[in-house]
């Protein structure tokens, strides 16, 4: 991409505020005069947390429903850490795993407040790794733009401060972290990640089923990579938790629509440094138009909030790229990985929506909450060459097939 952020004019109809315009101006040339644009490179690796024994089977899900596939594991002294790798140039996943049942952190506190998510408190998309030349030059810079960075006493888990990688403190407005790597992202050993450990030979044999599996059905050349993450956060937090995650990273804010129907809008910032974005996903943040309690005059839709205050402010879904093309005659890819994950049992929220017929369209795709991540799953196919990354009536039917899967029923207090 070759993206001038200072003159670029932001894509969409969602109108934000002389604060937002202003401020997202001042961060892109502070992270030139500061020299953070010129240490930053691409994303290298996106981290999540499972609960104590959910590690085989999110890797055997991750093995089945995209291009994943275990290459290292490391022992700390609170964690097991599996290292998954895709393509060499696209971000390696860290899946995280708890050795005690019992582990505890702020993690665990925090999604224990909202009860959608108390069922599995250690289950969280933790955030992304970025490249750096210099982790010290960084947090010296970004601690100067009032950046908070995780400190031993701040965090039990030694994957955030005894490991060759940098942390910042959870952001208040997504509960997301940004991770900075100035080494090789494939050098365990210097990384220090704990000690190495080798996965058993059953535990082999099950990946390498579903492996057999994804390649006889011809998946993993299907379903290419991560093309964006995807977070919710809360109506009044939008203009903040973008500015604060183009503070951190050398990203740029592309664009923002508003999703009328589901009373939400859809803010996307993308890396200027790289020609596909698997190499360095895009960065989503999905928020309510309205708060709540401001709904109520209204009663309009309202799926996403809904959904921060049931789960708490986090990542909603992580999305892949299905190559374009037909996998035989009337049958588009994304409509045969669906339908072939579906004999295989992974639940979806709706059918395939979206249209790719001779114009540049996109079809995309919703699976239900992981058991183990609580993630959802998107596959998303680019038809023709279109270039965004949704359509209105397309975000609409996913957001609504979201919502009505994320409803909690409160009971009634003084009954």
């Amino acid at each position: 991409m070759n993206v001038n952020e200072t003159t670029y004019t932001p894509k969409g109809d969602k109108k934000n505020s002389a604060f937002f315009d202003e401020y997202r101006l001042k961060i892109y040339d502070r992270r030139k005069t500061s020299g953070l644009e010129q240490l930053l490179g691409s994303m290298r690796g996106v981290v999540v947390q499972v609960e104590q024994g959910d590690a085989l089977p999110y890797l055997c899900e991750l093995y089945l429903m995209g291009p994943y596939r275990f290459t290292a594991g490391f022992k700390s002294s609170t964690h097991r850490i599996y290292v998954l790798t895709s393509q060499p140039d696209f971000p390696r996943l860290f899946v995280l795993e708890p050795i005690s049942p019992d582990y505890t952190d702020e993690i665990t506190m925090f999604n224990r407040l909202y009860p959608l998510s108390s069922a599995k408190p250690n289950a969280r998309y933790i955030g992304e790794i970025f490249q750096t030349q210099s982790v010290t030059e960084t947090r010296e810079i970004l601690e100067s733009h009032n950046i908070r960075f995780n400190y031993h006493h701040e965090t039990k888990n030694p994957f955030f401060t005894e490991s060759h990688f940098l942390f910042t403190f959870p952001s208040d407005h997504t509960w997301n972290r940004i991770g900075y790597c100035e080494l090789d992202i494939d050098d365990h050993a210097a990384q220090q990640l704990g000690e190495p450990f080798e996965l058993d030979s059953a535990d082999i044999d099950k990946l390498n089923a579903v492996d057999e599996f994804a390649t006889k059905q011809k998946l993993n050349p299907l379903v290419m990579g991560l093309d964006h993450m995807a977070t919710r956060i809360l109506s009044g937090e939008r203009e903040d938790a973008i500015l604060e995650f183009l503070t951190m990273t050398n990203y740029y804010f592309w664009g923002a629509y508003n999703i009328s129907e589901m009373n939400s809008s859809t803010n996307v910032n993308r890396s200027n440094h790289v020609s596909d974005d698997k190499c360095s996903p895009a960065k989503v943040f999905t928020a309510n138009n309205t708060p709540s309690f401001v709904n109520s005059f209204d009663q309009l839709p309202m799926p996403t909030e809904e959904f921060v205050r049931n789960f708490g402010r986090r990542m909603h879904h992580m999305a892949y790229e299905v190559k374009d093309g037909n996998h035989r005659e009337g049958e588009k890819n994304v409509d045969y990985v669906v339908n072939t994950l579906k004999e295989k049992g992974v639940p979806f929220l709706a059918h395939v929506v979206g249209e790719c017929l001779d114009d540049p369209n996109l079809k995309q795709i919703f699976s239900k909450h992981s058991p183990y991540s609580v993630l959802i799953t998107e596959y998303v196919e680019r038809c023709h060459g279109y270039e965004g990354f949704f359509t209105r009536s397309n975000v609409a039917a996913l957001t609504e097939a979201a919502g009505q899967d994320e409803r909690y029923t409160h009971g009634h207090v003084f009954d």
